[in-house]
């Protein structure tokens, strides 16, 4: 059986660190992303190989940049080998009214959050295609689904990795290519900590479970998308305690 190789982006925090730690104690092969917090992947990197003795290599950049993502495939290539597993973890919110929004600040949602899609699929597809084998998992959101009023640029972004992992799942099924996405609710990352306590309680009392998610449950559902049937794709999987 070959190794598995899994290039997880937005990795040095949050759900994409967690993703990290799972499928390194799980044996991959990682090759992990930030752009702007090289000291934490890089401890991180260094973590996952002393602790659970695989290949880790970390990649710092702009993940909506053709020309960082095509470099970083040819390293990954050139180090570990071609990538079985993607997982789409990258992404940045903004919060506030549509009508306050700059130009500059609307593209940066789009950039980081579905154009980074498009570029590192493009660059995984054709070996998984030449071996008839890949899993690409998408983390998206609820507000895809339903929307956010004053997260209008972050629901679209979302929205449109919802529609992404659809129909590139329908692309890719002739090819044994299984596409998916992971629509996260309240999850307990740094990215929600901008909620005030007083937001997060009323937050809390809103969701059937009465709590928020962990990075881990996200994780631990990342990792069994890689072993489930080749059957389940173009699924747009829904983790938020019963919320929406």
């Amino acid at each position: 059986m070959k190794p598995e190789i899994a290039f997880i982006t937005g990795a040095s925090r949050g759900i994409g660190r967690a993703i990290a730690e799972e499928f390194a104690q799980a044996g991959f092969s990682l090759a992990i992303n930030c752009q702007n917090s090289a000291p934490e992947l890089e401890q991180l990197a260094a973590k996952l190989k002393e602790t659970y003795h695989v290949p880790c290599i970390p990649l710092v950049g702009d993940i909506g940049r053709e020309d960082f993502v095509k470099d970083a495939f040819y390293m990954i290539e050139e180090a570990l080998g071609s990538v079985t597993v993607l997982v789409n973890n990258a992404g940045v919110s903004h919060i506030g009214l549509l009508s306050d929004m700059s130009l500059d600040e609307w593209n940066r949602i789009i950039q980081t959050n579905l154009t980074s899609l498009f570029c590192c699929c493009r660059q995984a597809i054709p070996s998984m295609v030449r071996h008839r084998s890949g899993k690409i998992i998408n983390i998206s959101s609820v507000w895809g689904n339903t929307g956010a009023s004053c997260e209008v640029a972050y629901s679209a972004s979302k929205g449109g990795v919802n529609s992404f992992t659809r129909a590139l799942a329908k692309e890719l099924a002739p090819s044994n290519i299984c596409v998916n996405a992971i629509a996260c609710g309240m999850i307990d990352t740094q990215m929600n900590q901008c909620f005030s306590a007083e937001e997060r309680l009323l937050l809390t009392e809103e969701i059937p479970a009465g709590r928020f998610g962990t990075p881990k449950e996200a994780a631990l559902l990342a990792l069994s998308l890689v072993t489930a049937p080749s059957y389940l794709t173009g699924q747009i999987i829904t983790l938020d305690g019963g919320w929406q």
